[in-house]
């Protein structure tokens, strides 16, 4: 399965926006792009306030920005679209919601793990089960009615044992997920609406890339 290697803070960099892919990381002073503000390479710091961005580019940076901000790569991400553009409705807000619905992204939002890399590693491991079943794929989509359930021989293990006292203190989940904090699992209550979708992504920038 091909993923990307290199250091996930040049794609907050290259973005000029915080991914939140390192999880506490991100909201500390060690934050790459609080100390270096300007994209990844040896000039880009100098070409920077030079450069002068045409639809196009707008446009590929909107796909990219979405992309990276899910962790998903270019075929797939492709995929997803397609499929978007067969769903009736919006196109974009179709794509969004299709990409909120990754088992990894779910996880990420029940606040089972830090950030969307360290869920897509727990789905990997083996740590969660949907609806009583082991599923090692983060890509697989949830739906409706869906439980979520960290599995009972996951359970005992120390990082889980603090996730469950953190989530104690801190249990705010979207409002089309529901989480039990005692049993750490989470049900799927409806697909999320545009306007519960934090992500701060012009999604009709992807769809105009798409449809060049």
């Amino acid at each position: 399965m091909a993923r990307y290697t290199d250091s996930v803070c040049k794609l907050c960099r290259r973005e000029g926006m915080k991914l939140f892919l390192k999880g506490e990381r991100c909201s500390g002073p060690k934050c790459a792009l609080e100390r270096r503000q300007y994209p990844p390479g040896a000039h880009a710091k100098a070409e920077t306030f030079r450069q002068r961005t045409s639809d196009y580019g707008q446009q590929l940076r909107e796909k990219q920005r979405a992309r990276r901000y899910y962790g998903v790569l270019e075929r797939q991400f492709r995929r997803y679209f397609d499929l978007a553009l067969r769903t009736r409705g919006q196109t974009g807000v179709n794509l969004l919601i299709i990409l909120e619905r990754r088992l990894d992204n779910v996880v990420y939002r029940l606040g089972l793990a830090d950030s969307r890399p360290q869920a897509r590693q727990l789905v990997s491991h083996g740590h969660l089960e949907v609806n009583g079943h082991k599923v090692n794929i983060p890509s697989a989509l949830v739906k409706v009615g869906d439980e979520i359930r960290v599995r009972e021989s996951s359970k005992q293990s120390p990082y889980f044992q603090s996730c469950k006292e953190m989530l104690e203190h801190r249990s705010v989940v979207p409002e089309w997920l529901s989480l039990d904090v005692e049993n750490l699992s989470g049900r799927v209550v409806s697909l999320p609406t545009r306007e519960q979708i934090d992500v701060p992504v012009a999604e009709q920038l992807i769809v105009e890339y798409y449809s060049r």
